[in-house]
């Protein structure tokens, strides 16, 4: 017959109130599990497989936290031609749901006085000693008394009996009442069950309802929670011979879902897909709105909110300095009238970025060391705004208009990804059955610890699965509910070096003794902690995170009590190293130089290799001779060989770069002698500097006489309006005659002067003109880069 599969995923789920209700007159059956697959982020896969025959069902337990996982991911395949009636299951109202359904307003806490209060208005039949009372509730009220000097508080029923008379008694020991009407006993009755629900045993039983003919295959899968399955290794290390390291793996996994496996194939995958928990297993309300009921139909004017776009104006640009050379650190800030609304530092290509700023006109500032502060005015919208700075002090602005904007209006998004592996062979199933693997274990007694512990061998097979790492256990185990077990994972030997590892930082008051080792086994090893045996003695335990195959990694494991260490440190200011002159500015480099010096001193028989560890730090070189044996993303590893009874240095020598810029139109003699004194510069350096001094010289001469036949003229332009009016005030006198002669005399002569210093000013300034293209030309041909 053809093999027909019926596929339900979670298509049919039948929620009953407490309990499912199995078929009358089905058979009903367990289904075994038979492959167990647990994943580190504390879930697990789990595929049952068994015999059905014609209309029978199968049930299958779970805790409430168990059944919200089993909804999302149930699947069930009827194998021979058969098909999936339904899938019942367990299932209740929250208890304050129940509760309300009854009408009685009490909840799982509620007091003798609550429960009276509650039957307001019910018949009654109340008992107090001798005394009985036949009638309604009306009230139960809490009084105060006074019994022998102290106070009490009392409770009180009122009740009012069919003849209307009002009758109040007080609630004592000797207090007893019987429900008269009709259902109400067995409503409390009830309400007492729901209550006691919630102690019985927190079990959901989930039904599979089959259909058919004749014997047929079930296959039921899901996953569900589980705890974490755990990795721990041993490290034995061969001291006697010198062969490699041998390391041993186990997996501690514990079955806690209530269900023993037997005879099961398990899996084991270091990995942790995405997973969630939902609520599905427990009925969800809504809260519905209340709507009123019209009294009229009539339409209001409606309003409708804007469009709202996301983002804001993005401005973007590179910083330079004269020599179009990058700036990077320089402080980018941009502020919309005095508020600021958006700040950066350019990164080692001077690029900045500005996003989300509000809109509006934008001022940029852009600063950094040795330049003027730049201001950009009228940035709107987003835009590229290159910026260039000037020499200079910071405190010192230079202003500028914005450019022109240039909008960015195309945007892309590079993405990189990468296959995470389908995981396809977890879910396929594989029928258990009798593994070959072969078994360890002590013959008679002629075997040795360690002879036994290197012919073991490791009850699963690795397997990688895309970015997961599986071990599947070559044979099937049984695990009973409620128990664990330890499995053998790994088995093979491992490269390693034994070592001393010194971090300063760490606070420590000795080095560690480590192991360096390199991943040979072929295997992806778990995180999980790692015991070290050394002569068939414990030697110490550490941590081991997760270790790809061949990649290398320090794990240390003990103190070493026999090796000291300390470190002293050193700072020093370098002279000048390189001179670089371009386009008028000339910068100056320098270095920082600090050195480390750690010293160890090795008291036992034995010599010892010790890892230093020292920091890498941004915008720090490494000078000196001996480079490091790695380098991680915090920490330079370097090798240091320790004798026995011996002492031993290790200088670790870094230097930082300092620049400083000078523009060269601003250096003047005593700058050039202070370089000269300081050996900053060479010799042609500085006959080039002075020859730009000579010819500022030059230029500032030619200055001072345009200066000077300014004044001249200043001088005869108030003499001349001094005589105008000298014969003014003559007018009419004796001597306005010769007076008048005598200034018009000495007027023409000073016009001719003021002819003669017209034409010798537009001649200084034809000079001027020709010294100052002159200075630049040699500023701009000046260029230079020496290494001193």
């Amino acid at each position: 017959m053809r093999l027909q599969l019926r596929l339900l995923t979670c298509t049919l789920l039948l929620p009953l109130f407490l309990q499912p209700q199995e078929r009358p007159g089905a058979e009903s059956a367990n289904l075994p599990i038979k492959r167990v697959v647990l994943y580190k982020n504390g879930v697990g896969y789990f595929e049952h497989l068994g015999r059905v025959r014609d209309n029978q069902q199968v049930t299958i337990s779970f805790t409430s936290g168990q059944l919200n996982d089993v909804l999302k991911s149930l699947t069930v395949l009827d194998l021979n031609g058969g098909r999936i009636a339904g899938v019942a299951y367990g299932t209740s109202a929250p208890l304050d749901r129940q509760l309300g359904d009854l009408r009685i307003p009490m909840d799982g806490k509620t007091s003798l006085a609550d429960f009276l209060g509650a039957l307001r208005g019910a018949r009654l039949e109340v008992r107090n000693g001798s005394t009985v009372i036949t009638g309604r509730l009306l009230s139960v009220e809490r009084k105060t008394r006074m019994s022998g000097g102290a106070t009490l508080e009392v409770d009180y029923v009122s009740l009012i009996t069919d003849a209307g008379e009002l009758h109040t008694t007080e609630i004592s020991p000797a207090f007893s009442v019987r429900l008269l009407d009709r259902g109400l006993a067995g409503k409390v009755d009830r309400f007492l069950d729901l209550v006691a629900s919630e102690r019985e045993p927190d079990v959901r039983k989930m039904v599979v309802s089959t259909a058919g003919s004749g014997d047929r295959s079930l296959f039921v899968s899901y996953i569900s929670e589980t705890p974490v399955w755990k990795t721990t290794y041993r490290l034995v290390l061969d001291s006697k011979t010198g062969g490699k390291p041998l390391l041993q793996g186990w997996a501690i996994v514990d079955n806690t879902i209530g269900q023993d496996w037997e005879n099961v194939d398990l899996s084991l995958v270091a990995g942790a897909p995405q997973s969630f928990i939902q609520n599905l297993s427990q009925p969800f309300y809504t809260q519905r709105p209340v709507i009123p009921v019209p009294g009229m139909l009539m339409t209001t004017p409606q309003t409708y909110q804007s469009t709202l776009i996301p983002g804001g104006p993005r401005l973007s640009g590179r910083v330079t300095d004269a020599t179009g050379a990058a700036i990077a650190g320089a402080a980018v800030k941009a502020y919309l009238g005095n508020s600021l609304v958006g700040q950066t530092a350019t990164n080692p290509a001077g690029e900045y970025e500005l996003s989300g700023l509000p809109e509006g006109v934008v001022r940029l500032e852009v600063s950094s060391q040795g330049f003027h502060t730049a201001v950009v005015h009228g940035l709107s919208g987003s835009a590229r705004q290159d910026v260039q700075l000037q020499v200079g002090a910071v405190t010192q602005a230079v202003e500028v208009a914005a450019a022109s904007p240039v909008v960015s209006s195309d945007s892309s998004v590079a993405a990189n990804g990468r296959s995470l592996g389908s995981g396809a062979q977890l879910g396929k199933f594989k029928k258990a059955g009798a593994g070959a693997g072969s078994g360890g274990g002590y013959g008679g007694g002629g075997y040795r610890v360690d002879e036994a512990r290197a012919q073991a061998q490791a009850a699963a097979r690795a397997q990688e699965l895309g970015d997961l790492f599986e071990y599947r256990l070559k044979e099937p185990i049984t695990i009973l509910k409620n128990r664990s077990a330890l499995v053998p994972i790994i088995q093979s030997t491992i490269a390693a070096e034994k070592v001393s590892v010194w971090n300063e930082q760490a606070g420590l008051p000795k080095p560690e003794r480590a192991l360096w080792i390199t991943n040979t086994s072929g295997l992806t090893l778990d995180g999980g902690t790692f015991s070290v045996l050394e002569d068939e003695t414990f030697a110490g335990e550490g941590i081991l995170d997760a270790i790809r195959p061949n990649e290398k990694r320090l794990v240390s494991y003990a103190t070493d009590l026999a090796l000291t260490a300390s470190s002293k440190r050193g700072t020093e200011q370098q002279r000048v190293t390189r001179v670089r002159i371009i386009r008028g500015v000339m910068t100056l480099e320098s270095e920082m130089r600090e050195k480390r010096t750690y010293t160890f001193r090795n008291e036992d028989t034995t010599p010892r290799t010790v890892i230093v560890e020292h920091p890498v730090r941004s915008g720090y070189v490494l000078r000196n001779a001996v480079e490091p044996a790695e380098t991680t993303a915090d920490w330079m590893r370097f090798r240091v060989a320790v004798g026995a009874k011996q002492t031993t240095d290790l200088l670790v020598e870094e230097a930082r770069p300092i620049f400083a810029n000078y523009t060269v139109t601003n250096i003047d003699s005593s700058l050039i002698a202070t370089f000269v004194e300081q050996r900053s510069i060479d010799k042609n350096i500085e006959e080039s500097l002075r020859k730009v001094l000579a010819q500022k010289a030059v230029l500032a001469d030619l200055q001072t006489q345009l200066e000077a036949r300014d004044q001249e003229k200043d001088k005869i332009f108030d003499d001349q309006q001094r005589l105008r009016e000298n014969m003014k005030a003559l007018k009419g006198s004796a001597e306005e005659k010769a007076l008048v002669q005598r200034y018009t005399q000495q007027l023409n002569n000073e016009e001719t002067r003021l002819d003669e210093l017209t034409k010798e000013m537009a001649q200084l300034e034809t000079r001027k003109e020709a010294a100052q293209a002159e200075l630049d030309r040699m500023i701009q041909e000046m260029s230079f880069d020496v290494e001193l």
